[in-house]
């Protein structure tokens, strides 16, 4: 590739949009244009890099007997109503009528359309298990695009289904599919992406998991153990439900007594007036439910806070914090477990209260407040519930020993165990070895490829640009001509160009008559892992300089033996 017909201009100025690295240097170096918000057109490098995580990608899926197909972006009402998505998911999802009136949708994921593809072609047990996997453009109407290619509305991703005839098949195979995944990010170059558990959100499930790349600019947040394994997202990540005082039995059961204080609502001001630490409180948190004229009141440990993902999955719907008051029959700062209408509200307690005793809660009457509060005598509810959001510096829940601490994180995957949730309602269904019709247990992957390589951006790069893992470069090679005008300069320059080609070398040359602070900063922003460096002083001395994106090699070679060391450097940098 000549430098003078590359499609797509490098910058100085950083583009007064960009608020994230990758975003100023994917913009700058002439990798995507922005056609509308959350919408961009991909130049040549950037599809040369794209097309490089594409082919890494395909590799560990057929490594894991993945199956290629393709299924359409464009799909009929009918398809997601039988998974019941079509009503439930909310704008996000764009529906449209073609010229003949019908109700389509543009495809945001496609478990539908997979169990669509699978279920008349996998009808007999002796199919199962299998994996199809697909390279396919989405359309979400994502209210918050930002950070170019980070959160988009339109966005390629690399989604896999598989198929199979118990639990444990599934089971084992997802940690198939684990292993490739943390593969894929090793040779894309960024092997820090760890998996974590998270909520399995609108896809449905019981179990699944994230893969993160920690870094600044991830929108999600991470818990992670300093003692042990445990990693999770904050959305499910597991608080710990006791407090020291009451394991180690210092707090003994008082008598319930009533307390007058006056305008005195908030847990900051409570903890003055008694003298008790925030843990010796009951909070109450009135939140409302979609599709219920009831508010749900959450009562839970005054330190802690309500994590409303945890508290989505627990009532089966959306909900949020309560605001319109009309006709709320509750004496806010004052709500307490005892003595509330349950034909007026919902009540749900959070696991940090269980078997507590000595607390001070609300007595439902305004002013006052109760104190000697036990959850084993006065009130002992049917069930409690794990709602709370874990904080950092926490005990680790699961070793008690480690403390949480917790990172912010890009997610640059996922995989989900999705069971029978789309088979059941699509009505896929198999024979048996026992001649029983059953429904296939489905498990599903994904991987955004633009958000991929927006992500190793975060991570690999300098004040100057990208700095590319070679595995993912779009070239692999940069030559730079300084004088081309001088001597033979050009001619050994285009000699080692040709010679590169020859051999299959992925190689660009900056054929252009421009000065050489402007070819070392465009070479920056190209960011390619090998630099070659062709002038006249060096090559009065019949030498040629090669050195690395990184700044870990930088070396002059006889002109004879340039392509031989060029060549060395390269195959270094892919075994690496």
């Amino acid at each position: 590739m000549r430098a003078s017909q590359l499609l797509g201009e490098r910058y100085k100025e950083k583009p007064a949009e960009a608020n994230l690295i990758s975003h100023m240097l994917l913009l700058k170096g002439g990798y995507i244009r922005q056609v509308s918000n959350g919408i961009y057109s991909l130049l040549p490098p950037a599809k040369r890099v794209v097309a490089k995580i594409e082919r890494i990608i395909r590799e560990e899926m057929d490594s894991i007997d993945g199956q290629e197909v393709q299924m359409p972006v464009v799909m009929p009402r009918e398809l997601w109503e039988e998974s019941g998505r079509y009503k439930s998911i909310g704008s996000e999802l764009v529906r449209f009528r073609d010229r003949n009136e019908h109700d389509m949708l543009l495809g945001m994921t496609h478990e539908e359309a997979a169990v669509h593809l699978s279920r008349n072609e996998a009808v007999t047990y002796n199919k199962y298990p299998f994996m199809i996997y697909q390279f396919q453009t989405k359309f979400r109407d994502e209210p918050r695009a930002r950070g170019g290619l980070i959160r988009v509305r339109e966005f390629t991703m690399k989604d896999a289904y598989s198929f199979h005839t118990s639990q444990k098949d599934l089971e084992n195979y997802y940690e198939k599919c684990l292993a490739a995944y943390n593969r894929i990010f090793k040779r894309v170059g960024v092997p820090e992406v760890i998996a974590v558990g998270s909520d399995t959100g609108m896809m449905g499930g019981s179990v699944a998991h994230e893969f993160m790349l920690l870094c600044d600019a991830g929108e999600d947040t991470i818990a992670i153990c300093n003692n042990c394994d445990y990693k999770a997202n904050l959305e499910v990540a597991q608080a710990r439900s006791k407090h020291k005082d009451y394991e180690e039995g210092k707090l003994e059961e008082e008598k319930l007594e009533e307390v007058y204080t006056p305008d005195i609502k908030s847990i900051d001001n409570l903890v003055s007036f008694f003298g008790l630490s925030a843990k010796n409180f009951i909070k109450a948190a009135v939140f409302a439910v979609q599709n219920s004229n009831k508010p749900l009141i959450v009562f839970i440990r005054g330190d802690l806070e309500v994590n409303e993902a945890k508290l989505k999955k627990v009532v089966y719907a959306n909900v949020f914090p309560l605001t319109d008051y009309t006709d709320i029959s509750l004496h806010f700062g004052f709500i307490g477990p005892l003595g509330l209408d349950t034909s007026k509200v919902d009540i749900l307690f959070d696991k940090s209260l269980e078997g507590e005793e000595n607390l001070v809660c609300g007595a439902n009457k305004v002013g006052y407040h109760l104190k000697g509060f036990s959850m084993k005598r006065d009130l002992i509810p049917e069930k409690f519930y794990d709602v709370a959001k874990i904080n950092h510096g926490d005990e680790c829940c699961v070793c008690n020993s480690g403390t949480i601490e917790l990172s912010r994180g890009i997610e640059v995957g996922n995989i989900f165990q999705l069971g029978t949730k789309y088979t059941m309602s699509m009505n896929m269904t198999y024979t048996d070895v026992d001649g029983e019709r059953k429904h296939p247990i489905m498990g599903c992957y994904g991987i955004g490829v633009g958000r991929l390589m927006a992500s190793v951006l975060e991570v690999r790069h300098d004040d100057y640009g990208p700095i590319w893992p070679i595995s993912i470069a779009p070239w692999h090679v940069h030559i730079c001509i300084l004088n081309g005008h001088k001597g033979n300069v050009k001619e050994v320059a285009f000699a080692l160009y040709e010679k590169l080609k020859e051999l299959k070398c992925e190689v660009i040359i900056d054929d252009r008559d421009v000065n050489a602070g402007v070819q070392f900063a465009d070479a920056d922003l190209l960011g390619i892992p090998v630099r070659v460096i062709v002038s006249p002083k060096n090559l009065d001395n019949n030498k040629i300089e090669i050195s690395t994106r990184d700044k870990t090699i930088k070396k002059l070679v006889e002109k004879e033996d340039a392509v031989k060391e060029i060549l060395d450097v390269v195959n270094d940098l892919l075994k690496a």
